[in-house]
């Protein structure tokens, strides 16, 4: 079953797979003229403006639920993974996946928000399945793209998560698997009942505390080792393209690590964060997908550098002896085999601990319990969001409901599922969701980037003429975007 597991996943990340991520990264680079970098300042002020409404969360709620999906084990045992299995110089292509994956989450995040509605609770909803629906206007490849993201992140993608939280907790405490199962799942459970808003609300608090907790305190080791960051830089970017004689694995697989664990972390182009956006309560839609943009850069430049830092600068990445049979170099504590992904959290534990003995352990599980249980809730969102979409022709809310209470069932199922299997299905099985949602949704996006492209154009103009951007999609030449349609008409009306 590994096997056969394993196979799938191989053939879902397959070289093509990353070339295409890169590829539409620097044409939305170009397209956007550098958006993520010109527009930084201004993405910060908006993450602090707007407010929510009955039927959506406020920018920076929206920003915390993305980040919740975000920002989670990929940022730690993810990271380390990469280095493990791709060499120091991964860091290097997870931060170029960063750099050119904020204009892919422009766009995909913006398209989100032009083509979202409300659902029968008056909640905003929206995602990759209403943009290829509306704009695209191929209802097959919507109802495919909704029924792989529900495959995805109801099913494949939340073992992650928890698995994550269970080695953490059981290095730490010394806690069963089935204990921290149990546990995760009635947790959960509280959460996921109580819609959209509860969530923001939830990942609002908890993800900006946690995310700087944890930078922070990363900070005070890597400080601790300052002598070695030159070192450290060295030898990432060295690695990045072979340079390293002896230390750096071959270019291919750092970009192939960078790359899968980049996206897996940052999201960008996968899709997911179309889901958070949508939900926003915004004037115009590139409003968000500014913010959005910059939450590619919370999470791979500030957190999972953090941990790249913590892991190298601690000695935790030293050369190993040996050679595996095809001459590539390998790494003590960090080696090429499973025991790198069964030992993820492990590693930055043991870095805490060469500067706080006795409590990386505990601060890593912590910290790891906040970061996986957030994405994991980030991922019901929006297993349920494209339930919702699937069912919307559905006319009986008992078919509807009970549809969902199923879904809630499985899900939870998975999770504690990923509690106590092995890391390496775990990843494996989460790899293959994020792939597959990736191909998907990438490709739509090349194709229908043409309305977040002009909506990124009128909001400038109108920022120029020194008024708040409001969005009519008429104006612009954007067909579908029907709740903005009603909206613009409203407010003619009203003026």
């Amino acid at each position: 079953m590994n096997d056969a597991i394993t196979t799938v996943s191989g053939w879902v990340w397959s070289p093509a797979l990353v070339f295409l991520c890169l590829a539409a990264g620097l044409y939305f680079t170009v397209r956007t003229r550098l958006v993520q970098i010109r527009a930084v300042p201004h993405m910060v002020r908006l993450m602090f403006s707007g407010h929510g409404s009955d039927s959506g969360v406020s920018s920076f709620q929206a920003l915390a639920m993305s980040l919740a999906g975000r920002v989670g084990t990929g940022n730690i045992a993810g990271v380390a993974t990469a280095i493990a299995f791709g060499g120091p110089g991964a860091v290097f292509w997870m931060w170029v996946v960063a750099f050119l994956g904020a204009s892919t989450s422009y766009v995909e995040c913006t398209l989100g928000q032009i083509f979202k509605e409300k659902d029968g609770n008056g909640e905003y909803r929206g995602g990759p399945a209403y943009y290829i629906e509306k704009c695209m206007r191929q209802k097959w490849y919507a109802v495919a793209f909704a029924a792989v993201t529900v495959l995805a992140t109801g099913l494949l993608m939340p073992g992650i998560q928890s698995n994550s939280i269970s080695a953490s907790m059981e290095s730490a405490w010394g806690f069963t698997p089935w204990a921290v199962a149990i546990g995760v799942v009635i947790a959960l459970a509280f959460i996921v009942v109580g819609g959209v808003k509860r969530i923001g609300t939830f990942a609002g608090i908890v993800v900006p505390f946690m995310a700087a907790a944890y930078i922070l305190v990363a900070l005070v080791v890597v400080v601790a080792n300052i002598g070695e960051v030159p070192d450290v830089i060295s030898l990432i970017v060295s690695s990045a393209f072979g340079l390293e004689a002896g230390v750096g694995a071959a270019i291919g697989s750092a970009i192939m690590w960078g790359v899968k664990r980049g996206i897996y972390s940052n999201e960008a182009g996968q899709g997911t964060g179309p889901h958070a956006a949508a939900a926003a309560e915004v004037s115009h839609p590139a409003k968000q997908g500014l913010v959005q943009a910059f939450a590619v850069y919370i999470d791979t430049l500030f957190v999972c550098t953090a941990t790249a830092f913590l892991i190298l600068s601690t000695g935790m990445y030293t050369v190993w002896s040996g050679e595996s049979t095809d001459g590539e170099i390998l790494y003590d504590g960090l080696d090429q085999g499973g025991a790198a992904v069964e030992a993820g959290p492990a590693f930055a534990q043991t870095a805490f601990d060469t500067v706080w003995s006795g409590a990386g352990a505990s601060f890593i599980a912590v910290s790891l319990a906040f970061f996986a249980f957030t994405t994991i809730v980030a991922y019901y969102y929006m297993a349920e969001t494209n339930i919702t979409y699937l069912l919307r022709s559905v006319r009986n809310q008992g078919v509807v409901r009970g549809s969902i209470r199923v879904l809630q069932a499985v899900f939870l199922a998975a999770t504690a599922y990923g509690a106590v299997t092995t890391a390496e299905t775990a990843w494996t099985l989460g790899d293959m969701g994020v792939g597959l949602m990736a191909w998907l949704n990438i490709i739509a996006i090349l194709i229908i980037s043409g309305p977040a492209l002009r909506a990124l154009t009128d909001y400038e103009s109108q920022r120029r003429s020194g008024l708040d951007p409001q969005f009519d999609p008429a104006a612009i030449g954007v067909k579908g975007a029907t709740f903005w349609e009603e909206r613009a008409s409203a407010v003619k009306l009203a003026g």
